[in-house]
């Protein structure tokens, strides 16, 4: 085979606000490999076909000095998130070529690695599209049904509010939340997000950005468990209308990402209401829960019991387009960078 271009996405500059595809994200074409002849050094070629995008991307793209969870992105060095691709050569005993693996990849065609063992190697019984291994089958629905099973201490007839509830982490808990017998509460923020919502169990759904929230809530409520994806205004309007000992699940704060934080002015209701407030990350849980999710979470997916929606954007050009558009909530359903075919 000759020479292909091994086109990557590379961080070029820390933004200020929201990242500027072309500015902070550039795609280079400058590379060439020969996936014949690539010297393996007893690793594995890897073929990336599909790439996640995810609002913790904002996190990592900062100075290399600011300490977070997760480590920074490395200027003029390509960017990386959970990725599904199949071995093309392996000279590594525990990977053979045709296998789909998982795990965090570079933002590049092809790669080369030694580690197997920071893969997952994909079965895919059911005959999922790759994708969804990104998705509800990956990284996002592990998030969702973790800490749902460690913090939620849900109850049939009690009330759930999801925020961001269109998104692959929201979807997936609206959709656990009614399996357990909960009323669900989603917001969302347009008005084909809310019908999506609708459409997968939620028995109120509203647009945030035509409806108060606040109003939603005291007619709805009060609320026993808060799955938190935005922070801000919302978090605040969820502390009060927070049922007493409500559970707070925070799992993200996209609407803080970009911009000076809002200070929320109600804290007091944690005190007042006995709340119980959970922070986490998603590998801290892992190892409680990876198990039985990868038995049983991918056939539930192909048996229609938890449905899922995508935003596929064709090639990895795209991708810094496609970081903005989450951000800014201009996609609907799980964002994927389809990269290239089998």
């Amino acid at each position: 085979m000759a020479p292909v271009k091994n086109g990557r996405v590379l961080f070029n500059e820390v933004p200020t606000g929201y990242p500027e595809p072309g500015k902070t994200t550039v795609y280079d074409e400058s590379e060439s490999i020969d996936p014949d002849t690539v010297p393996l050094n007893g690793g594995f070629l890897v073929k990336t076909l599909v790439l996640s995008v995810d609002p913790y991307l904002r996190g990592r793209m900062r100075d290399a000095n600011v300490k977070s969870y997760s480590p920074p992105f490395l200027l003029h060095e390509p960017i990386e998130n959970f990725g599904v691709g199949v071995v093309v050569r392996s000279e590594n005993p525990e990977l053979k070529a045709g296998d789909h693996i998982y795990g965090i990849f570079k933002f590049k065609k092809y790669f080369v690695a030694n580690d197997a063992k920071q893969y997952k190697v994909l079965e895919n019984k059911e005959g999922l599209p790759w994708s969804v291994y990104v998705g509800v089958c990956g990284m996002p629905g592990e998030t969702a049904d973790y800490a749902w099973q460690e913090f939620s201490k849900a109850k049939p007839g009690e009330v759930a509010f999801v925020s961001a509830a269109s998104g692959p982490v929201g979807a997936t808990v609206v959709q656990l939340a009614k399996a357990q017998g909960l009323k669900v509460i989603a917001s969302a923020g347009s008005d084909e997000k809310v019908a999506f919502v609708r459409s997968i169990g939620a028995d109120v759904a509203f647009n945030y950005k035509t409806v108060d929230t606040r109003k939603v809530l005291e007619k709805e409520g009060p609320i026993d468990v808060y799955w938190d994806n935005v922070g801000g205004e919302t978090l605040e309007a969820a502390l009060e209308y927070a049922n007493k000992f409500a559970r707070f699940i925070e799992c993200g704060m996209i609407s803080q990402y970009n911009t000076a934080p809002y200070p929320v002015k109600n804290l007091m209701k944690i005190v007042s209401q006995e709340l119980s407030v959970h922070g986490f990350i998603v590998g801290s849980l892992r190892h409680k829960y990876v198990a039985e999710f990868y038995k049983s979470f991918p056939a539930r997916v192909a048996s229609g019991e938890i449905k899922y929606k995508e935003h596929r954007v064709n090639g990895l050009e795209k991708a810094g387009e496609a970081i903005l558009d989450v951000l800014k909530g201009g996609n609907f359903g799980k964002s994927v960078i389809i990269v290239a075919d089998e």
